[in-house]
Order: C-alpha cells, then structure tokens, then sequence
C-alpha cells in the first residue's frame, strides 16, 4: 500500500515521500481500517523536521486524525463489523490503511461523511475544552474568536454560537473572514492587520469577557488592552511563532484571568471529564448542531501541496488528504 513516509527530519519537507509499503495486519483487539480521510494540522508539519513536541522514531507516517472503513477484525474483536465507518486517532493516518486499537474508535454519525468526520475530532475538542471547562462561557457573553479561519479557531466560533455567545471573530484577510461570516454568521468581524483594540471595545461596550487566542505574539499583547473586568484570556497556542510575556500588574489591575488550554492533557489528567468532552462534541455533531468546514479534499500524492497550503495560512477550517484518490 501507500503511505507518506518521513525518513529524515529535515526543512521544507525534505524527508517526506510516498512510498510502497506493507499492509498492516490486525493483532488482537485491533482493526484494520481503509483510510478515506486524513485532516491535516499543524503538528503534522511541525513532525516532519522535529519541531514538535512529540518526536516519533523514524521513519514514521505523519497524521493524527483520520475516517474510514473497516476492512479486517483482529482476534477478539466482536463488537465492530467489516464496513463500519469510523474516525481514528493517532499516528498514521496518511496512508492508504492503518492498524487501530478498537479502544480509540469511534463510530461516525450518519449526518458526516468521511471528511467532515475526520475535520471534527481535535478542532472541536480543543475548543469544547476552552470554552466549556475551562472559560464557562456563559450565553450572552463577548467571545473573542483570533484566528477565526483556522482549524481550532473556526471550531470555536461555531461552538460559541451553539452556547449562545455573541461572537467576534477575527483573521487576517477580507477573504478568509468573507468565508466565516458565510458559513458561521459571527456578531462582527474584524482583519487583525487594522488592530481590533479599539473596535472590540465600541462593539462590546467596553471589552470581550472571553479571548480565544491560537495566535499569540502581538495579537496577545493586543487582547490584553481590550479585554473586560473579570475576563479569561485563553491561552490557546502560538501561531504567530512568538510566545509573548505579560506583565503580571496587567490581571491585578483589570481583574481578568489568564488561562492555559491544553485540551488533550485535560483528558489524560481527568479521563471521566475526558470522555464526557468527546461524547459533548460527537453529540452536537450527530445532532447536526457543529459544522465542521472543510476547505479542500487532495490525493495523498498531492501532500506537498497541502503542506504548502496549510504552511503558507490559505486554509479555511481544514484540509483533507484522501489516500483513497
């Protein structure tokens, strides 16, 4: 079979090839899985040169989220069928099949197809953990959504309308922010290249009382100024590249909260809690209540393309790779 093999961990994807490798065989308590769905995140580019903080041996098959179909049950396995479709997790999801513990699958909701399927897993999950468990966000709430275009951050404006927010959501072209008011109808949109200081506190009437912030750098330097009394500030990620600091006088001062998200660790740490976030997200998603927005399908072949879109910030929501193309 095929499968996007990383060789080396080396710039500008260097190490990564498509290559004929053997299929996978099920051992006991495992399936087989034919894979039509991988969703591409940035952790997947960040592994290929080591950037991650997961290092995986070499050589390794990159993606940690995908949908498909099972193809062969392992010794033991009574309560999954040939043909069931399903979501999988963990390594290796660009290739044309993967061996899964049936422990991590998850049964895909008759409203989703493939890709729709393999766009919801961590996105909404990450978002579930920060407004949920970890903000409250409370109906009729100011959320602040940045990188509003993004996986996660696209995941959070259509949760945060679901619980009733008044939503601001913000990017960094008129065309990515053309899309999400298309698709999620935010409260209001702002382009993060004019500053949102000062609008986001004529619109709230004097400042968000949640911040949703993948971004960091100088949009966390910004958010910190038009933030309301008694806010949280989530601490989502760093896709700017720089990891800011604040000066500690700044939450005294104006009361608010600063919050570290880390949605997967909060279900290691806590596993009942862990599982009632997934349950939540895959509710909403079988009850047709989430959206998840995939912004291209590709053939595993075209992954450097891919990469490059997701690289080079193009993408909307998710992108797909399709090993079955």
């Amino acid at each position: 079979m095929k499968a996007l093999v990383v060789s080396d961990l080396l710039d500008d994807f260097a190490g990564c090839a498509v290559q004929d490798i053997a299929p996978p065989k099920a051992g006991a308590g495992q399936v087989v899985v034919r894979l039509r769905a991988a969703a591409l995140g940035f952790p997947d580019l960040l592994m290929t040169h080591g950037g991650y903080q997961h290092k995986p041996a070499l050589p390794f098959t990159p993606g940690m989220e995908g949908a498909g179909e099972i193809i062969e049950l392992g010794e033991g396995v009574s309560d999954w069928a040939l043909g069931e479709r399903v979501v999988v997790g963990g390594l290796g999801t660009m290739a044309q099949a993967m061996v899964v513990a049936t422990s991590v699958l998850r049964k895909i909701p008759d409203n989703l197809d493939f890709y729709t399927a393999a766009a919801t897993g961590s996105a909404y999950l990450t978002a579930y953990v920060s407004l949920a468990r970890r903000a409250y966000l409370q109906s009729g709430e100011w959320l602040l959504v940045h990188g509003a275009a993004g996986g996660v951050g696209l995941a959070a404006v259509d949760l945060a309308k679901h619980m009733g927010a008044k939503v601001i959501a913000t990017a960094s072209s008129a065309e990515k922010l053309a899309i999400v008011q298309d698709k999620y109808a935010p409260d209001a949109a702002l382009n993060i290249n004019d500053g949102f200081r000062t609008q986001v506190k004529q619109i709230t009437g004097g400042g968000a009382d949640v911040i949703y912030d993948p971004v960091g750098g100088d949009v966390f330097d910004e958010s910190v100024r038009c933030i309301a009394w008694g806010g949280r500030l989530l601490v989502v990620g760093f896709a700017s590249g720089r990891i800011p600091d604040i000066s500690v006088n700044m939450p005294l001062i104006k009361g608010f909260s600063v919050v570290g998200v880390r949605a997967g660790e909060f279900g290691r740490r806590d596993p009942q809690k862990g599982r009632e976030n997934q349950e939540a997200i895959w509710k909403l998603a079988s009850e047709g209540k989430i959206t998840p927005h995939v912004h291209a399908t590709l053939a595993l072949e075209q992954w450097r393309e891919a990469f490059r879109q997701m690289q080079d910030r193009e993408v909307v929501g998710r992108i797909i790779i399709d090993p079955s193309l």
